[in-house]
């Protein structure tokens, strides 16, 4: 046993030094991540672009021809749970091998599919590999950063929202030039020439933190005076409200803007604003993280949310879209990535990626169920105010979680030891 001095101890025939925490290495891992986030979480963002393509050539209308973004969606949900499980037995190369083989049959599956039934299958599988790229990266990263591990999965979770401003306009001129089809084709071939050498930056085994004292994991007493079942029951209640008011904007603001009367130019620009921002608030969210921890984050992320979801109540003209847009970016770009903070802070390290991963899927239920209920609320009233308003109550969930939990966490404070196993 050894803490940050550079001492080892064994455990399992393996041997790691405890000097790779914070060190040279770690950074250089934390660049292979956001490259594998950044191309691996195409199959978050390729479908929005060729969906017209892929309704156009099916003759089918647009509802049927959302099924595969819905499956993708799916197929991301399951896969950070089966992979996050596998992150803490295997350690996260041999997940995101396995995401790059899915990846890329999932993709060239698509490219020869005959009918929209397969091509929804298809992007079941797109999906699953893509979400290797996400929780499970953010589970491992945690691992390897003590003094900078909030600002470490900011950036290591920060290649999704990359993804989504880098992608779609590589692939609408290829669409244009060779069509959807030898489109898939082509990105399923760069995932695998890509992602399969980042995977060797990734082999090295993941320097494991004790969690000890009165916290859960490591320690002999419950986390926060709950019992770890109860506080990732909460978690999961907490993910699932932010996600449902974070929805509201980014899945409809195109809409909105063309109900308005701006069209959906506009609304898309907006929506390429908010995951701009979004990039940005991760990142410093993360550096708020290392110096207030997970939880503070969370709250503070969460309260901020709620306040740009009001703005959108009182201001609808263009001008002020835009700008309420950026800061809804600003704020909630960090939110999620404060889950994965605080499940190192009050978890058995061990259990990161399994459990992160089930919280991360109570985010893309409240996604889609936000999205959906805010189109259910606009066809009741013929209004979005009544669908911001329903995304602000549900985001006071949220908050009150968040301040209930830290209330517990200032009378049970936390201590972290790091030690190699």
């Amino acid at each position: 046993m050894t803490t940050e001095s550079g001492a080892t101890e064994a455990n399992g025939g393996d041997v790691v030094s405890s000097d790779v925490v914070d060190s040279r290495a770690a950074w250089l891992r934390l660049a292979a991540a956001l490259a594998l986030g950044t191309i691996g979480s195409v199959g978050m963002w390729s479908y929005v672009v060729v969906l017209p393509s892929i309704q156009a050539d099916f003759g089918i209308l647009r509802a049927d021809a959302s099924l595969p973004y819905t499956l993708t969606m799916a197929g991301f949900g399951l896969g950070g749970v089966v992979m996050g499980r596998a992150v803490d037995r295997f350690g996260v190369a041999l997940p995101i091998v396995i995401g790059a083989l899915a990846l890329a049959a999932g993709y060239v599956g698509a490219a020869l599919a005959p009918n929209l039934i397969a091509l929804a299958a298809m992007h079941l599988l797109v999906g699953f590999g893509a979400s290797t790229t996400f929780g499970p990266l953010m589970a491992d990263i945690s691992h390897w950063f003590r003094r900078r591990r909030g600002i470490a999965v900011a950036i290591s979770s920060s290649g999704n929202y990359l993804a989504g401003v880098v992608w779609p306009p590589l692939i609408q001129p290829f669409i244009e030039i060779i069509g959807w089809r030898q489109t898939h084709f082509a990105i399923g071939l760069v995932c695998i020439v890509t992602m399969l050498p980042l995977a060797l930056a990734m082999r090295r085994r993941t320097p494991v933190q004790r969690i000890d004292g009165d916290t859960a994991g490591g320690g002999t007493g419950p986390t926060l005076g709950l019992s770890p079942r109860m506080l990732q029951a909460l978690l999961l209640i907490a993910g699932f409200a932010c996600c449902v008011a974070m929805a509201m904007p980014q899945v409809h603001i195109v809409a909105y803007c063309g109900d308005l009367g701006y069209g959906v130019a506009r609304g898309a620009e907006m929506l390429s604003l908010m995951l701009g921002f979004g990039i940005v608030s991760r990142v410093a969210t993360g550096w708020i993280a290392d110096h207030i921890g997970g939880l503070r984050t969370l709250l503070l992320g969460s309260a901020l949310q709620t306040s740009a979801l009001v703005l959108y109540l009182f201001f609808d003209g263009l001008t002020s879209l835009y700008i309420v847009s950026a800061l809804f970016g600003l704020f909630q770009g960090g939110i999620v990535p404060s889950y994965a903070i605080i499940v190192r802070e009050y978890f058995e390290p061990r259990e990161a990626g399994a459990r992160l991963g089930v919280i991360l899927m109570a985010t893309l239920v409240g996604m889609a169920f936000g999205g959906w209920i805010s189109g259910v609320i606009f066809d009741y009233t013929g209004s979005y105010q009544v669908a911001f308003l329903n995304g602000i109550l549900w985001n006071l969930l949220n908050v009150g979680i968040a301040l209930w939990l830290l209330s517990r966490a200032m009378k049970r404070p936390a201590r972290v030891e790091a030690v190699a196993i």
